[in-house]
């Protein structure tokens, strides 16, 4: 059985992609939903954290989140939240800004605020139905719908099985719109060896299709 690992990466630094945007995303939405799976998310925040082409992060949690958190990376409350997702007992970082789900007002909710992307990680599916239709009542959902509105990038980590037609259909909806859909299903081919390794590599995934690719990601080379 796989376990967690802190382990240093063993993959061979990996080759730029010439197809990645020439100026990669300075700042960035991550938000974090009430589906299974934030290893990843705590993954995905380890590695914008330490690469310093991200300048900002304005990171929202919804509650149900904040449950699934307390379960799988033992956390409660919101003290030092991100200090505690990330893993350090060090102050909360300075690039990583919280931002309340019930801030409806708070700079991403705003076109006019210079977000360069959007990562949903895990999105469940009751956030995929509320940004697939526009119901933007907190501030995860708003956030996307301003990232659709402006043509800005939006990553969707749906985590879910089986998948219903309703969810089917949602997935549609907001690929339509703009959004990607990009389900939190993580690949084996590169022999990972605990779960950290497999949620590592699927972060380094979503940043480098947002123009963020990640010293030690595996490459295929056939």
């Amino acid at each position: 059985m796989l376990q967690s690992s802190s382990a240093v990466p063993r993959f061979v630094p990996g080759v730029v992609h010439k197809n990645v945007p020439h100026s990669p995303p300075a700042n960035l939405t991550v938000a974090t939903t009430g589906a299974s799976g934030a290893i990843f998310l705590r993954q995905l925040l380890l590695a914008v954290e330490r690469d310093e082409r991200v300048k900002t992060v304005n990171f929202i949690a919804s509650d149900a989140a904040l449950r699934v958190m307390a379960e799988e990376l033992q956390l409660d409350g919101r003290s030092n939240l991100v200090g505690r997702v990330l893993g350090t007992a060090a102050a909360a970082s300075s690039k990583i800004q919280v931002q309340s789900n019930t801030d409806i007002g708070a700079n991403v909710a705003s076109g006019s605020y210079p977000a360069d992307a959007m990562i949903v990680i895990p999105c469940s599916v009751g956030t995929l139905a509320r940004i697939a239709n526009g119901v933007a009542a907190q501030l995860i959902e708003r956030a996307a719908d301003v990232s659709l509105k402006e043509k800005r990038p939006l990553v969707l980590c749906v985590r879910e099985t089986p998948l219903s037609k309703i969810h089917i259909r949602n997935m549609y909806r907001a690929a339509d719109a703009g959004a990607t859909v990009f389900p939190l299903i993580p690949a084996f081919y590169y022999g990972p060896t605990s779960l950290d390794e497999i949620a590592r590599e699927f972060a380094h995934r979503v940043l480098a299709h947002l123009g963020l690719p990640q010293p030690g990601a595996f490459r295929w080379k056939g």
